[in-house]
């Protein structure tokens, strides 16, 4: 069943302007909320090219920052815009009139970070670093920002299993998610595409997916909103 309604997705979108779809699409919201198995999925559909942000485990001090250490903030804050811009200019230097790309970040998420941790004097060296590394980078045709409640993203912290990310309390994620919040509050950079995935499963659900891939297919400029029904089982 599903290869046939992917098949059908893939016919839609074949049909579809291309010249008015998103060539660079990117996925935000809080830990867990599902923007790397989406961006995966979404590429697989329509052939884009997938960018995905590094994996922070990778860093030495990963364990340390989620855990709070006031000795590692500054420092992953100031390799994560690095990290993560090092990515978008390769759009640049690489890019080509048929490229199209989705990625699993945005580069402003990296403010939202700093913002939480850093003292003032901290946030100065943090903003020149910032400003520096992120100009003339890539602007989104489209962000998809993915909300969920703080207890759905401990449900599915628990079920990934992630050892660093368990250590996360609800009043952490309830920060985290108002801090995202305020970001796509004031967010006019690219359309933006605000979905809450509380209810919903787009990695196994057809019916959600297909649901999701019609609104992109359709987006318009400004803000939108979807907040779709559970697939009936």
């Amino acid at each position: 069943m599903e290869a046939v309604e992917i098949s059908h997705v893939k016919e839609v979108a074949s049909i579809s302007q291309m010249d008015k779809f998103p060539r660079f699409i990117a996925i935000e919201g809080s830990v867990c909320v599902g923007k790397t198995a989406l961006a995966r999925r979404l590429a697989t559909t329509f052939h884009y090219d997938l960018l995905l942000e590094d994996n922070p485990q990778d860093d030495p001090s990963f364990n340390l920052f989620y855990r709070h250490s006031k000795d590692s903030v500054l420092n992953d804050q100031l390799y994560f815009p690095f990290r993560c811009a090092s990515q978008l200019q390769s759009i640049c230097k690489n890019d080509s009139l048929g490229s199209v790309r989705i990625s699993d970040f945005c580069v402003e998420k990296d403010l939202l970070f700093a913002e939480m941790y850093l003292s003032v004097d901290e946030m100065k060296l943090y903003n020149r670093a910032y400003k520096m590394r992120t100009k003339d980078l890539p602007i989104p045709d489209l962000v998809i920002y993915l909300q969920a409640p703080v207890g759905t993203l401990k449900e599915r912290i628990r079920e990934k299993g992630a050892e660093a990310k368990k250590t996360m309390g609800r009043g952490y994620l309830k920060r985290l998610n108002e801090a995202y919040e305020e970001l796509f509050h004031y967010y006019d950079q690219s359309p933006l595409l605000i979905i809450n995935v509380s209810e919903i499963d787009f990695v196994h659900s057809e019916q959600d997916y297909r649901q999701l891939v019609e609104e992109i297919m359709s987006c318009r400029k400004g803000r939108q909103y979807l907040n779709p029904k559970p697939s009936e089982v």
